[in-house]
């Protein structure tokens, strides 16, 4: 095997170049020069396959070039496709993205920023679920869809609306009975809105509805079960099912054949993503959709604003719904 030789540095970029190292290092800096000097350091770089070191130039203006990312976990369809957005929102501004995931361990987010603290970030995305989370005042913080204090921009799509969307739907398409059905944390959060939005509906238009809330340490056996005891000869107790998330929907509408239902025939079900199969096809059910491009970029702007003293606490974008087979339009 032979060994690669040294890297060559900015002197011998220089000496090739035959020019000062003070004209290498304005050309690699984007100071201007004349345009004949510019030409020979650049010729003379790519002769020696001179590659200029933009992590260590960011440590000494205090700026890396790099962005963390904190997610619950990269499986699911929604964290992974507000994953890959955020990703490109920042290569589109020469930034990299450092990922970490904490399974939802409140423990495991402080240890992230504590990691990502000593490798030099300029800044953090999270959607987290640790309401005493600690980052450091120096370190630029956004927050996803979980409100901390005026002084942490918190981005979130339209909750309550999206809630009082998928009902007034529900309903428009001769739904009688209602039920809210999630599965989820006791961390509160911007999606707790996704009830509310649902209530108001269902209240403003006298609907029937049922709520069931389960802790995700209970499973689904416990909707099982609840199912069971609202199916009265072969036809469950409501027609219109409104789940917290698209991931749950599936869970749901594959539980409901399960038993014989028939989704949209006896059941109609709308999620809360905007998930698609494959992160491009056709979505995985009835929808409201959570403009996750919009989440990123707009995410991203707020973190790398110069001007931080006069920044928006909550910023909420709309959503829309979505049509995806699980409804009779």
């Amino acid at each position: 095997m032979k060994r690669k030789s040294s890297a060559p540095t900015m002197k011998d970029v220089a000496r090739e170049a035959g020019v000062a190292l003070g004209t290498v290092s304005k050309v690699f800096n984007g100071i201007p020069v004349g345009e004949s000097y510019r030409l020979r350091v650049e010729q003379a770089a790519a002769k020696l396959g001179y590659q200029v070191n933009s992590y260590a130039r960011g440590l000494k203006a205090n700026k890396t070039g790099t962005v963390a990312l904190i997610l619950p976990n990269a499986y699911d369809p929604f964290f992974a496709a507000l994953a890959d957005n955020i990703c490109q929102a920042l290569a589109r501004r020469g930034c990299r993205m450092l990922l970490t995931v904490t399974g939802s361990d409140p423990d495991a987010e402080q240890r992230c920023i504590r990691m990502v603290e000593q490798n030099k970030v300029d800044g953090i995305i999270g959607l987290t679920y640790n309401p005493a989370l600690e980052v450091p005042a120096a370190i630029p913080f956004v927050s996803i869809d979980r409100y901390f204090s005026p002084a942490v921009p918190c981005v979130a799509s339209d909750n309550f609306g999206g809630g009082q969307l998928a009902a007034e739907k529900l309903l428009e398409l001769g739904c009688k009975k209602l039920l809210f059905f999630r599965i989820g944390t006791d961390v509160p959060g911007e999606p707790d809105k996704r009830l509310s939005g649902f209530q108001a509906a269902c209240q403003l238009h006298q609907a029937e509805h049922t709520v069931l809330i389960l802790n995700d340490r209970e499973g689904f056996e416990p909707f099982r079960t609840f199912l069971g005891e609202h199916i009265r000869g072969g036809k469950p107790d409501f027609d219109g099912i409104f789940c917290n998330t698209d991931r749950l929907a599936h869970h749901v509408i594959c539980m409901l054949q399960e038993l014989g239902l028939a989704v949209p025939g006896d059941v109609q079900v709308i999620g809360f993503d905007g998930v698609r199969y494959f992160g491009y096809d056709g979505y995985v059910c009835s929808t409201i959709v959570q403009p996750v491009a919009q989440l990123a970029e707009t995410s991203v702007n707020i973190l790398l604003e110069e001007d931080r003293s006069n920044l928006p606490s909550l910023i909420c974008l709309p959503v829309a719904y979505a049509a995806g087979g699980t409804t009779r339009e």
